[in-house]
Order: C-alpha cells, then structure tokens, then sequence
C-alpha cells in the first residue's frame, strides 16, 4: 500500500495529458529549457565579468583605512583634555 503501481502512475499521466494537452507541455517544457539556458549563460558572463574586473583593479596595499577612528587613534598629543565636560559647571 505503501508504493505505488504502474497503473497509478499511467492513470495520473493520463489525467495530466487530458487537463493541460500536449501542446501545453510541451510549451512549457520548451520555456523551461530556454529558462535554464538563459540562467546558464547570464552565470557564466557574470564570471567573466567579475574576472575581467579583477583583472583590470588595481592593487592597494592593505589597512589604508581612514574614518573617525583612524584620525582619533593618531591623535598622540601630550596636551591634557581640556574640555570639562565629565564634570558638572561650578
């Protein structure tokens, strides 16, 4: 009970021929085919792309960042902080 027969599957088979017709299936079949092609070419010149791209980059030396951060880990002055901005206004 647990599998099915051959008839159970030719019987489904049938009912899919008569619901949707050969030309149906076929059509569909011939987009998905055209689908998959489209996806396969489209990847591959993505990776052409992302090759010819590294190709032509050029190279920087690493950690040459700058932002915020960088600019305040610099900042090596012996000056005291001046701002009193930690304490309360007398």
């Amino acid at each position: 009970m647990g599998s099915f027969s051959i008839w159970h599957w030719l019987v489904v088979l049938l009912v899919i021929l008569l619901l949707f017709g050969g030309g149906k299936i076929s059509g569909l079949m011939g987009d998905l085919a055209k689908g998959i092609k489209s996806f396969k070419q489209n990847m591959k010149e993505d990776d052409d792309k992302d090759a010819s791209m590294a190709a032509d980059a050029p190279s920087r030396p690493a950690g040459n960042l700058s932002g915020p951060g960088v600019n305040q880990a610099r900042n090596t002055s012996t000056e005291p902080n001046t701002s009193n901005s930690s304490h309360p206004a007398a």
